[in-house]
This record gives C-alpha cells, structure tokens and sequence, in this order.
C-alpha cells in the first residue's frame, strides 16, 4: 500500500508545476481581460443622449439617439452619423 501512495505523491509532485502555470496564466491572462470585458460593457450600457464619446475610429460627437445595436452621434451641426454601438470606444474627457 505503501508504494501506491508514494506513487501518487510522485506524480502529483511531478504535475504541479504544470498546474502552477496554470494558475498563473489564469491571474494573469484570462481574469484582467474578464474585468476588462466587464468594464466595457458596463461603459456601453450607461451610454445616453448628450454624453460625448470617442469611438474606435477617433471620431468625437455627442451622442443623439442609442438603441440596443446602434447609436447615432452628432459629430458637426446637423451632421449625424450612425455606428455600431460596439464602435464607442470610451467618454470624451472634459477639458478644463
């Protein structure tokens, strides 16, 4: 009885560093990009008329109608551009 313990203790010695990694790369890679993502998706969902946004792509405007898929931003007076709602890419910084 005794070997068959030592041998689960060798093979578990033997895969824990793979496991170590494991562990690593899961604080390191895949849980920031989930909080990222989280962040994201908070930011899309409090998006509302008159907030100033930037999208991908650089363009500035004020946002004049959201829906559920798209969202249209008044970029110049009278010029309205519709997006992707996916393609605002944060707020517009206020400047002082």
């Amino acid at each position: 009885m005794e070997g068959v313990s030592s041998d689960i203790l060798a093979a578990f010695l033997a895969y824990w560093p793979f496991l170590g990694m494991a562990l690593i790369f899961y604080f390191m890679l895949y849980r920031p990009q989930k909080k990222d993502q989280k962040k994201r998706e908070l930011l899309l969902n409090a998006l509302k008329k008159g907030d100033k946004v930037v999208t991908i792509g650089g363009m500035h405007g004020v946002i004049a109608n959201v829906t559920k898929t798209q969202v249209t931003l008044e970029v110049a007076e009278n010029v309205k551009i519709n997006f992707e709602i996916a393609a605002i890419a944060r707020f517009q910084e206020q400047t002082k």
